[in-house]
């Protein structure tokens, strides 16, 4: 319990390690996309993440090739991708086409990577692994439903022009990463 909460809260990657932030603005315009894109964002780093590492643990390790583990990784989570993508696009065209270009996404976004390589460098065991996995990716979500919503309420709200769309983003989520700093040696992984 104390690992999930420190990779979701303690160690949020969005809001404490500043990584997947394409994502996170270009999709957090919409509370609905939001949470599709966290779901998926998650299942693809708990999938990619046990393969890693039992590629890693089984064959990269034990043959001495660690050297090829950051490209066998962009090779998982990219298949992994590809599968999602022509499963939404075949079974929910609605939210292949709200999420767009941030769909491909995924398999560049650095949040997905650092995860297997963090468990591989960590030498994580299979559940240790499992549970950074799901709370990192529970921790994304957190982060992108929590700036979509404060997104959606500032359409209504008063905000100066040379504010308007990613000035004021960047605000929402430098203050976000204040209240998540807030949390910092509470928990440590």
């Amino acid at each position: 319990m104390q690992l999930f909460v420190a990779s979701a809260i303690t160690n949020n990657f969005v809001l404490t390690q500043f990584l997947g932030l394409c994502i996170f603005f270009g999709v957090s315009k919409n509370l609905n996309a939001s949470i599709g894109m966290g779901m998926a964002v998650t299942s693809v780093m708990t999938l990619s993440s046990l393969l890693a590492w039992s590629v890693y643990t089984y064959v990269l390790h034990p043959l001495g090739l660690q050297t090829l583990m950051l490209v066998v990784f962009v090779l998982l989570i990219a298949s992994f991708v590809q599968l999602l993508e022509m499963i939404i696009k075949k079974h929910a065209p609605a939210l292949y086409n709200m999420w767009g270009i941030y769909l491909v996404l995924i398999a560049t976004n650095c949040i997905v990577l650092a995860v297997p390589v963090t468990n591989a460098e960590l030498q994580s065991g299979f559940i240790t692994s499992l549970v950074r996995s799901i709370g990192s990716g529970a921790g994304f979500a957190l982060a992108i439903i929590l700036m979509a919503s404060l997104r959606e309420k500032l359409q209504y709200a008063d905000v100066p022009k040379s504010l308007e769309g990613l000035g004021i983003s960047f605000i929402l989520a430098g203050m976000l990463a204040l209240s998540f700093f807030g949390f910092s040696g509470m928990i440590t992984l």
